[in-house]
């Protein structure tokens, strides 16, 4: 049946073309969308003619008469057509428009009996004549019941999701306005935007596993980055005291609501701060980002208030454990916080220290209660090898996280500039490696080399793009704020026989 319908709308390109009609033209003069046009409707009735252009999403004709519907970027709103008004090549052109069609028309503004807004069409014009008809979608009292509700779908065909689905852009549109906000934000602030590379013959920056590539006229195994802090951190040893780069970032683990293989990052250095004054920057960055992308301080999610307009409290990692489990996690027996984990029901790798354990301790009791904005602080040094020792504290780091509906929105450091404790670090990690942990980092005798020379001491944070816009546009899966996410490949064929 696929088949049949898209020759039946390639004949009917061909018989465009047969009475003088491209169905595929070059440009088309369009004066108006529809949602400016809508805006001020019954001043322009009586008024000069205009012309939108868009998709068409419904079809009725009527005898000598045929309404339509014309959807664009803006909005939609109905066609009216009447073969007394229409050139016969006109009339004739609309017998061969189908839904899913392209068209620019010129006409004027009127309202039906009914009080609809609606251009009475004057001239037509066929921009697109589309041969594959789009899904057809049921609706009842607003409601869509068919495929174009579930997200595979959605996910998989994202072109057919914003035809069908418009509001569904919007989404989008709060995401390009968060990444506008944070550029505003850093520029303003004397940060420089940079771009490093995407392929590294090393990677580092993250506790995470990479993806590997093969340069072949280097003949070089080379990775698809996992973080973007290494080449920033030799530009602050080459003098640029406040960069930041937003780019994509690759990391090989599981796909879930809030983790993708493929993601946005955003991550700035500043020379000469340190991991408070980060923190403050980080609090009024995300009060101006919001606002920018919401118009508000007050965020909902899944169903309660996030409030940004309060001081977000900074809280130590330890003591959020040690309130919720009552064990202090520094002093207690390695084996008492592994059975404290296990009998949680957490698997425990064999290489688990102390500082995986109380990371590990964190994640199961207390990040899942964690809802409104905090900073949690001072990590275990054995889980941060790119972070300042604690300056009070020698087991610890001065490291943050963001937390925002329980989930991590950022990380950041007072950057470890010390060569010969950042070499110490790189070979603890190899020694975790060596132990079975594949995200630990790997050794970059390159970056140890540069940051030799002398680095300055910093802040550095990196912030998730797509959960921050995940935010501000009020959805709760990365796939609803990523156009195209990564998905297992379905079989796609053309269609060469019959499908019922």
């Amino acid at each position: 049946m696929k088949k049949e319908l898209i020759q039946t709308r390639i004949d009917k390109a061909a018989r465009l073309r047969e009475s003088g009609i491209n169905p595929y033209p070059y440009v088309f003069d369009r004066t108006h969308e529809t949602g400016e046009l809508l805006a001020d409707f019954d001043a322009r009735i009586g008024g000069d003619e205009v012309s939108v252009a868009g998709r068409v999403m419904a079809l009725r004709p009527m005898g000598k008469v045929t309404f339509a519907h014309l959807q664009d970027a803006a909005g939609r709103m109905q066609l009216y057509f009447r073969k007394d008004d229409l050139p016969v090549p006109v009339w004739e052109a609309l017998e061969q428009i189908d839904l899913g069609d392209l068209i620019g028309v010129r006409g004027a503004p009127m309202r039906t009996r009914s009080g609809e807004a609606t251009l009475q069409v004057r001239e037509l014009a066929v921009l697109a004549k589309s041969i594959r008809p789009l899904p057809v979608v049921k609706e009842k009292d607003g409601q869509k019941f068919d495929a174009w509700e579930d997200t595979g779908n959605r996910y998989r065909r994202r072109h057919l999701d914003f035809i069908l689905n418009p509001e569904h852009r919007r989404a989008f549109e709060t995401r390009a306005k968060v990444v506008r906000a944070c550029r505003a934000f850093l520029d303003g602030r004397g940060f420089l935007e940079v771009e490093t590379p995407v392929l590294q013959s090393i990677y580092g920056g993250a506790m995470a596993r990479p993806f590997v590539t093969h340069h072949n006229a280097l003949d070089l195994q080379l990775y698809l980055r996992i973080a973007l802090e290494l080449p920033l951190k030799k530009l602050l040893v080459g003098g640029m005291d406040r960069v930041y780069e937003i780019g994509h970032v690759f990391r090989n683990e599981g796909i879930d609501r809030s983790h993708s293989p493929e993601f946005t990052m955003l991550e700035f250095y500043w020379a000469y701060a340190d991991y408070h004054q980060a923190m403050d920057l980080v609090e009024a960055m995300l009060r101006e980002v919001l606002e920018a992308a919401t118009g508000s301080l007050q965020v909902e999610w899944d169903g309660r208030s996030l409030d940004f307009s309060k001081p977000i409290p900074r809280r130590r990692m330890v003591d959020l454990i040690e309130e919720k489990i009552g064990l202090s996690v520094l002093t207690a027996p390695e084996e008492e916080l592994r059975a404290r984990l296990v009998a949680a029901g957490e698997s425990v790798p064999p290489y688990a220290a102390r500082g995986h354990l109380i990371e590990g301790l964190f994640d199961h009791f207390v990040q899942p209660e964690l809802f409104q904005p905090i900073f949690v602080t001072d990590h275990p040094r054995a889980i941060s090898p790119l972070a300042k020792i604690h300056r009070d504290e020698p087991e610890l780091v001065e490291r943050f996280e963001i937390f925002i509906g329980g989930v991590e929105f950022g990380n950041a450091f007072s950057e470890l500039n010390d060569p010969v404790d950042q070499r110490a670090r790189f070979e603890d990690q190899a020694a975790q490696r060596e132990k079975g942990d594949l995200e630990a980092q790997v050794l970059d005798e390159e970056f140890l080399q540069a940051i030799e020379h002398g680095m300055p001491p910093a802040a550095g944070v990196g912030i998730g793009i797509d959960r921050l816009a995940m935010l501000a546009a009020g959805v709760h899966s990365l796939r609803d704020i990523l156009l195209f996410p990564q998905m297992r490949p379905e079989e796609i064929r053309a269609e060469t026989e019959d499908e019922e």
